[in-house]
């Protein structure tokens, strides 16, 4: 495989909250997208999710709880945990998922178009 320029694949997208899968590690899709400053409704998926900003500021609501993550953070979703991104969330997103055990993978609402 070749080097991943993951700036350049999210300036590429055709729209904020749309993904594009950059490489598959194990059973897991690394993808990218980029956030544009409004909010993502509600999820819950079967396996943990990382997501990774790499710039600008991800800001989620954790079962209640907001949590800020900002430029070189990660924040690991709990497999089962329901969270939503919060309006103002903008930049770029990597995000690490695992497939779901049942063979069906949720849209993930907004984060993987």
């Amino acid at each position: 495989m070749s080097v991943v320029k993951v700036a350049e694949a999210a300036t590429a997208l055709p729209r904020a909250w749309s993904s594009r899968v950059l490489g598959r590690v194990g059973t897991a899709e690394v993808k990218v997208l980029r956030m544009d400053e409004l909010p993502v409704e509600e999820e819950r998926h079967a396996e943990p999710e990382a997501l990774l900003v790499l710039d600008g500021l991800l800001e989620l609501d954790v079962e209640g709880e907001v949590v800020t993550v900002g430029p070189g953070e990660m924040y690991v979703v709990a497999a089962g945990t329901a969270h939503a991104v919060r309006p103002g969330s903008s930049g770029t997103l990597v995000i690490v998922e695992a497939e779901e055990h049942s063979g069906d993978r949720p849209s993930h609402g907004k984060l993987a178009r």
